[in-house]
């Protein structure tokens, strides 16, 4: 099968059914519906750097694989930082922006890249980013947060970054939350059942909502506390009011929105999305400051949900070794580089094998910090 590579610049030109069917649907945020939403209502605004330049594989009209793209003017909202590489192209004199980024804007989730209905039309994606990038003097590509089973479709030239992520997950079948509390070392099992008891006892209740549940009242409510959250960090927000609108409209069972009340009124919230067999905590705030709040809405409120819907992961977002005192263990996630520059590529090869070297070692000792009574298990 031949197939022509395009551009596209807005994914809204691409048949919603036909971007979708080249993935399973487990993961929410390579969805069309979710991508289209960043992109119509105000979260990919030119001064950050936005500019949609998806891949796809055309059989005549036909779309047989693709990519989400963004050619890139800054590093803002990537969560793998290359900042040092920026620095460096510019000591020798160099552009190192635009580049070309694959990934989910603002996302640091693992998930599928490579969206192709046959696995080895996924090298083929990848020369026609490298083509891409040399027709438009771009100084290099990257594909961030990729599918472990991805890293065979990334030639030599592809330099592999790692890191850290903290996730729970259902290793022993648990039925409730005691059950996952029974696998906890005794001191664990304690801390955690404080800082619910905190919770409980200041009068905290919570109710946790789907997008097709929740009142728009929710929905502003989560909104507000993001914006929040941002301010208090100094960082400027980018998901608007419709675009969370949005997500609860075209993805109403994906959605999950954890909402805290005491007095009959909303303090706090965890805006969650559902996959196939696990939960994403994207983002939380609070009005109030209470022992415990946060670990109840972002953490246990979101296992005791896994646990009540029978999904069997939980990723809670990214950075936060207090995670595993709590049962989330460290997790490698992955991303892959190709620099056009022969030189350039050459000196970052090296630093990017030893930041995996310490990458490794770090997770390997982050892992005897196990929680659990039976001992750490690993994972890649």
């Amino acid at each position: 099968m031949s197939a022509t590579a395009r551009v596209i610049r807005a994914i809204d030109t691409i048949p919603a059914a036909q971007w979708d069917a080249l993935h399973d649907g487990s993961n929410p945020f390579v969805r069309h519906a979710f991508l289209a939403g960043l992109e119509h209502h105000g979260c990919l605004r030119p001064e950050w750097g936005w500019t949609p330049a998806h891949i796809g594989l055309f059989d005549d009209d036909e779309l047989v694989a693709a990519m989400p793209g963004y050619v890139k003017d800054n590093s803002h909202g990537e969560f793998v930082f290359d900042h040092a590489w920026a620095h460096a192209y510019a000591r020798h004199g160099r552009d190192y922006y635009p580049k070309w980024l694959g990934a989910v804007p603002y996302t640091p989730v693992t998930g599928p890249r490579l969206l192709a209905r046959e696995p080895r039309m996924r090298a083929v994606l990848l020369q026609a980013i490298r083509g891409l990038c040399g027709r438009h003097g771009l100084s290099s590509a990257h594909v961030n947060f990729h599918e472990p089973d991805e890293d065979s479709a990334f030639g030599e030239a592809w330099m592999q970054r790692l890191d850290v992520q903290y996730h729970w997950q259902n290793r022993d079948g648990w039925q409730d939350f005691d059950a996952f509390l029974d696998a906890l070392q005794r001191k664990r099992r304690k801390n955690i059942r404080a800082e619910r008891r905190q919770v409980r006892e200041a009068g905290v209740g919570f109710r946790i909502v789907h997008g097709d549940e929740a009142s728009d009242t929710d929905i502003a409510a989560m909104h507000g506390f993001y914006l929040q959250t941002f301010a208090e960090y100094g960082n400027s927000p980018a998901l608007t009011l419709p675009f969370f609108r949005h997500l609860a409209e075209t993805m109403p069972r994906r959605l999950v929105l954890v909402l805290a009340e005491h007095d009959g009124r909303t303090i706090a919230g965890a805006l969650c999305l559902r996959g196939g067999d696990t939960l994403y905590g994207r983002y939380w705030g609070s009005h109030v400051q209470l022992p415990g709040l946060h670990f109840e809405t972002c953490y246990y409120q979101g296992i005791d949900y896994c646990l009540r819907e029978g999904l069997t992961r939980f990723e809670p977002g990214a950075q936060g070794e207090h995670k595993i005192a709590r049962g989330f263990l460290p997790r490698l996630t992955r991303s892959h580089h190709w620099v056009a520059d022969p030189a350039f590529a050459d000196a970052l090869r090296g630093w990017c094998d030893e930041e995996a070297r310490r990458t490794r070692a770090w997770q390997a000792m982050a892992m005897q910090r196990s929680p659990f009574q039976s001992g750490p298990r690993g994972g890649g």
